[in-house]
């Protein structure tokens, strides 16, 4: 039995380290393998530490404790859906459904103020750049009101239509 042991622990050592090299791969060919209430909690990570954490506790027990093989391996069995379970709502879950998007949608740019870059005429177009989060953003502009707008003039952003910031001098007050 502690053979067993050592080879999962060893072996989900080595698939742990493995999956972080080909971790994508490793869930795209598990992906919705086992679903339970909308869950997945199948992937590459929560495997590696269930089988090594299943092999270490094993290790363990087998050298600290008398208990017997059957009691040793439920235990083993407990501790590693017990480690896979902390991995998965303590690591996976919040890591999936945190937003790393750094990507916007046109429609978002209502309202947001920004600086001519490249004047607008009153029928025509020029460049406005837009302050985000994830950087500046250049774009088309026209004027809203029909007006001159010259460059370094702070404007906010009132529609966008067609792709093109419609854009009115913001009033300083």
């Amino acid at each position: 039995m502690e053979t067993l042991y050592w080879a999962c622990l060893i072996g989900g050592a080595i698939f742990a380290l493995v999956s972080v090299l080909f971790g994508d791969l490793f869930d795209g060919l598990l992906e919705g393998s086992f679903e339970l209430a909308g869950v997945e909690f199948l992937n590459s990570t929560v495997i590696a530490s269930s089988i090594t954490t299943f092999g270490g506790a094993g290790i363990l027990l087998m050298k600290y404790t008398e208990l017997n093989t059957a009691v040793h391996v439920l235990l083993s069995l407990l501790f590693g859906i017990l480690g896979a379970l902390t991995v998965f709502f303590a690591y996976i879950r919040p890591a999936r459904n945190s937003e790393v998007s750094t990507g916007f949608s046109m429609r978002e740019l209502a309202g947001k103020i920004g600086e001519i870059t490249v004047p607008v005429p009153e029928k025509g177009y020029g460049e406005v750049m837009i302050k985000l989060v994830s950087g500046n953003t250049l774009h088309t502009a026209s004027s809203f009101e029909a007006k001159p707008i010259t460059a370094g003039t702070r404007v906010v952003v009132v529609e966008v239509a067609d792709g093109v910031l419609r854009v009115a001098e913001l009033d300083s007050l």
